[in-house]
């Protein structure tokens, strides 16, 4: 089957850092799905996996977290989805992933796609609706139906114009709060207004002089190591931070210990990567995010599409990510 793969770990622009592949089609066994890719989206952590490092593989490794397809196959434990069903998911990062025609992909981490929804604009949600949902619903313990009382509590999210604030913004505002999303360029302030944030500030700027406040919650998702001085002031005592970027400097929690404030990582890979008893959640939770897109509570976060699937594209598609420049998803389709 056609992939698109990488032996050596280079530079973007390096003519070998992606190459067009042949590898075996895989077969699924236990609760495996084999998935027809139909489109991929690409994320930071597909770059932060090529990153430049002095590394060979011996067989070319497919990376890619997010797809959109339907089921080919299924292994002989597999109870809740059936050849020709249309699905969405992120994946596991211990596993070969979506740069191909067919991947392997365990059913409990699998959801249903959204039938309003092209492959596309499928392919753009997954990875960043399990990070927001897991982070918001679970990390930080907002109560989701308590939509009264929500609204008497104050979220920021710090980047709030990538995949992850895109939709971040959108099930914060679905559950009742108010949010305050950064952004520093006109356009991702429009953006980030379109996606449903309350208010706009600038994170090259001081938040705390911006906010004029506490708030109840905090998402980090960029530059924790830049932010946190200024998140432990502006979280409100007994308030939670929950950040997905991994500091660089050792991070002092003796800020946070007068406030009893709670500081919590999201790393949404971590249910598939130890396989643990929970991990059907993320096919609740996708499932569950189909629903609220058919239900027009949110809407896809896909900026931009290119076609084909292969090594030019991905290579474009890993530019403009790595560019940080990115203003929601873009997603790649179709061999």
């Amino acid at each position: 089957m056609k992939a698109v793969g990488l032996k050596r770990y280079l530079p973007i622009e390096h003519e070998e850092s992606f190459l067009d592949v042949e590898v075996s089609r895989p077969t699924p066994k236990g609760k495996d799905l084999l998935v027809k890719v139909h489109a991929i989206s690409v994320n930071p952590v597909d770059t932060k996996q090529r990153a430049p490092k002095d590394k060979v593989e011996e067989e070319p490794r497919i990376l890619g977290w997010d797809a959109s397809g339907i089921v080919e196959e299924v292994g002989e434990d597999c109870t809740d989805y059936k050849i020709g069903d249309e699905v969405y998911y992120a994946g596991s990062i211990t596993r070969s992933g979506s740069y191909s025609e067919y991947q392997l992909v365990d059913e409990r981490i699998v959801g249903r796609k959204p039938s309003s929804l092209g492959f596309a604009k499928a392919a753009a949600l997954p990875l960043t609706a399990i990070t927001a949902w897991e982070a918001l619903f679970e990390r930080l313990g907002i109560n989701a139906e308590a939509k009264s009382e929500n609204e008497q509590k104050q979220l920021l999210i710090i980047g709030g114009a990538g995949g992850v604030g895109s939709i971040a913004i959108q099930l914060a505002k679905w559950a009742g709060l108010t949010v305050t999303a950064t952004a520093s360029r006109e356009e991702t302030s429009t953006w980030v207004q379109k996606m449903g944030a309350d208010s706009v500030a600038n994170h090259h700027e001081s938040l705390v002089n911006q906010l004029h406040g506490e708030v109840d919650y905090i998402l980090c998702l960029n530059n924790t190591d830049q932010h946190w001085d200024a998140m432990a002031e502006i979280i409100k005592p007994q308030g939670k931070i929950c950040s997905i970027v991994e500091n660089k400097e050792p991070l002092d929690l003796n800020v946070l210990k007068s406030k009893s404030a709670t500081f919590v990582w999201e790393f949404m890979f971590t249910r598939a990567m130890y396989e643990t008893p929970d991990m059907i959640q993320q096919q609740k939770l996708l499932d569950q995010v189909s629903q609220l897109i058919e239900e027009g509570h949110i809407q896809t976060t896909l900026t931009e599409t290119l076609s084909p699937i292969e090594a030019k594209t991905i290579k474009e598609a890993h530019a403009k990510v790595e560019s940080g420049k990115m203003i929601g998803k873009i997603v790649v389709e179709g061999f």
